[in-house]
């Protein structure tokens, strides 16, 4: 198999990926900037499907309105002659020193009503290039002390933003949907919101929580030491996955954004399996970093290698699913169990304490001794991902 992307595989990426310069807290830029046009066609012809960005990533923070018109009528063009397509845009309410202290979250009333209209600019530039989706990264509603922040009148402003949000797209008949991205830290100490299990509970507490869902990236959830695959299957059960960031992460340190499929590579074969098995459509979103030492040649090949380290895994996971084996397997370890509902259909409470199967004749010192094969099923796993097995 050459593993060669197409449009078909719904890859992704955002212009602050292939167009990072490499400046990090150490280190200047190492590469110069690159045009958004020469993004839109590199990515083209590495059989990318479509691209995304901040508001600031495509038109430079401070711009007129004739600046901001000649370089979207640019981008525009450059999208109809490649046929890459938006699915998902952001706003950038991180860089400037103006939101130091967060956007939706500031304890400063005038900096969030700037935020407001940032992003319902963006909003309205978002549906006019097509895209379904609208990623809110919090990277700076946070805080590094106790006193400095309210959290609980910080959440009251979230969800002030986030309704005044929904309201905005619903009275504007927008088909678009927003997906919130947590992260557990930096740039802030602690940000709003750090896993996907906070932004779950948040949304339902939105007056529009239909209109809302997550975003999660696999570094951000194991920066905080948790199992991504989880999360997202969670996502999946809770019919919020909406968007999703794909990157590598060598466990709990600084976000390092590698190409997919560096870093903790059995958790991306895991990944891979439930995202191609669990009933997800959406767009395979690279959020990736080229490490600083790369040059531009160096850009393009750690963007391909997202792409086809994905396909590798793809076609893994296909085959670990495939295997008689595995199914034997899968059976031996009660998995088929699992699936089964607890209780029979129209059982009660009554009727299972009536039960005495259930409890009083049950054999639990028996029960205790079964052994639940999964080492056999886990080597198995290993061997596929390891190209160990036909």
């Amino acid at each position: 198999m050459s593993y060669q992307p197409t449009p078909a595989d719904k890859f992704s990426f955002g212009l602050w990926t292939v167009g990072w310069q490499g400046r990090d807290p150490f280190g200047d830029a190492t590469r110069p900037a690159l045009d958004p046009v020469e993004s839109v066609n590199r990515l083209a012809e590495l059989g990318a499907y479509g691209v995304t960005f901040h508001d600031d990533d495509l038109i430079p923070f401070g711009s007129t309105d004739a600046e901001r018109d000649a370089v979207v009528k640019r981008f525009k063009a450059a999208l109809d002659s490649t046929g890459l397509v938006v699915p998902m845009a952001t706003t950038n309410l991180f860089t400037h020193p103006v939101f130091k202290d967060g956007g939706f979250t500031s304890n400063d009333r005038e900096v969030r009503r700037y935020a407001l209209r940032k992003v319902i600019r963006n909003v309205d530039l978002a549906v006019e290039l097509g895209a379904k989706t609208y990623v809110a990264w919090g990277g700076r509603e946070g805080a590094e002390s106790g006193a400095a922040k309210d959290v609980r009148a910080a959440l009251d402003r979230f969800k002030e933003a986030f309704d005044l949000l929904g309201e905005y797209v619903t009275d504007q008949g927008y088909d678009i949907r927003f997906a919130i991205e947590p992260k557990p830290n930096e740039p802030r100490g602690d940000i709003l919101l750090p896993t996907v299990g906070h932004a779950l509970a948040f949304i339902e507490r939105l007056e529009r929580p239909e209109l809302f869902g997550v975003n999660p990236e696999v570094g951000h959830e194991q920066m905080a030491g948790l199992n991504f695959p989880h999360a997202i299957a969670q996502a999946l059960w809770s019919g919020k996955l909406f968007h999703i960031d794909l990157n590598g992460q060598n466990g709990i340190k600084y976000d390092q954004d590698l190409r997919f499929g560096a870093g903790d590579l059995r958790s991306a074969f895991w990944l891979v399996d439930l995202l191609e098995t669990g009933g997800y459509e959406g767009p395979r979103h690279f959020d990736f970093k080229p490490p600083r030492t790369e040059d531009f040649d160096g850009v393009w090949a750690s963007a391909a290698g997202c792409m086809r380290n994905y396909l590798i895994l793809k076609e893994r996971a296909a085959a670990f699913r495939a295997d008689p084996a595995v199914q034997e397997a899968l059976t031996a370890a009660r998995l088929d169990e699992l699936a089964t509902p607890t209780l029979a259909a129209g059982e009660t409470h009554a009727a299972l304490l009536a039960d005495r199967s259930a409890y009083e004749d049950f054999d639990v010192d028996a029960a205790a001794a079964r052994g639940l094969a999964f080492e056999a099923l886990d080597q198995l796993a290993i061997d596929h991902l390891l190209g160990a097995r036909d």
